[in-house]
C-alpha cells in the first residue's frame, strides 16, 4: 500500500511538471514567437474588419527589427490618446506615463497582458522621414503616398483644422488606421517608439474564406 501511495504521489508531480512546463513554454511562445488576436475597433476597415481572428508576428520585437512602410502593426496604446497642436510640435513621440512597477506588475501587464490595451495601425512614416498631412492627402518626404487600401473618396486629416507636419524622431514610427475618420493613431497621439510595438500582423486565420497572409 505504501508503495501504491508513493507512486501515486509520483505521478501526481509529474504531471504538476509537465503543466507547469507546458505553461511556460506557451507563454514564452506567445510573448517572443506569435500569439491570435481579435480585432475590436474598426479603425483598420476595409482591411480588417470586426471580430475577424488574426495571427501576429512578434520575433520583430524579439529581434528588435524596425517594421517597414506598409507593415500593418500592434502596439501598447498611449496613456494619452489627445495632443494639443504645441504639444505635438514640442514633442511628437506619443506619451507612455503609467507603467506598471515591481516585477509581478510587469509580468502580468507585459508578459500576460492583462490590463493592456493595444492598438492595430499602419506604418506610414519611418525614422527620420518628414510626414505632412494636408488638405485631406498625405506626403511623406514632400511625395503624395498611394494608399490602395483606402475606401475610394477617403480624406485624411486630423479634424482640428490645421495640418499635421512631422519629422518622425529616431526608433519610432508614424501610424494610422485605413478607417480615417474612425482612428485613433498618429495624428492624435504622436509617433509610437520601437519598444512599445509589440508585433505585426501577418495571417488571417478567420473567416476561413479570408484565410491568408496580410500584405502591405
Amino acid at each position: 500500500m505504501e508503495e501504491e501511495k508513493i507512486s501515486k504521489i509520483k505521478d501526481i508531480i509529474e504531471w504538476i511538471i509537465c503543466i507547469v512546463i507546458a505553461l511556460v513554454i506557451a507563454i514564452l511562445f506567445r510573448y517572443y514567437i506569435g500569439t491570435p488576436t481579435i480585432v475590436k475597433q474598426p479603425s483598420m476597415f476595409p482591411t480588417l474588419k470586426e471580430n475577424q481572428r488574426l495571427w501576429l508576428n512578434r520575433w520583430g520585437r524579439t529581434t528588435n527589427k524596425m517594421p517597414e512602410k506598409g507593415d500593418i502593426i500592434t502596439f501598447e496604446a498611449p496613456t494619452t490618446t489627445e495632443l494639443s497642436k504645441t504639444e505635438m510640435q514640442e514633442n511628437v513621440l506619443a506619451r507612455y506615463e503609467k507603467d506598471p512597477t515591481g516585477w509581478w506588475g510587469k509580468f502580468t501587464y507585459y508578459v500576460l497582458e492583462i490590463n493592456k490595451t493595444s492598438y492595430i495601425k499602419r506604418v506610414i512614416g519611418l525614422p527620420k522621414e518628414h510626414v505632412v498631412i494636408q488638405d485631406g492627402k498625405v506626403f511623406v518626404d514632400d511625395v503624395e503616398i498611394e494608399e490602395p487600401y483606402l475606401q475610394p473618396g477617403v480624406m485624411t486629416d486630423n479634424g482640428k483644422g490645421y495640418c499635421i507636419d512631422v519629422v518622425v524622431p529616431e526608433d519610432s514610427v508614424f501610424v494610422m488606421g485605413d478607417n480615417r475618420s474612425q482612428s485613433t493613431d498618429s495624428r492624435c497621439f504622436g509617433c509610437i517608439p520601437l519598444d512599445r510595438i509589440e508585433s505585426k500582423v501577418w495571417i488571417r486565420i478567420w473567416p476561413l474564406n479570408l484565410f491568408g497572409k496580410i500584405d502591405k
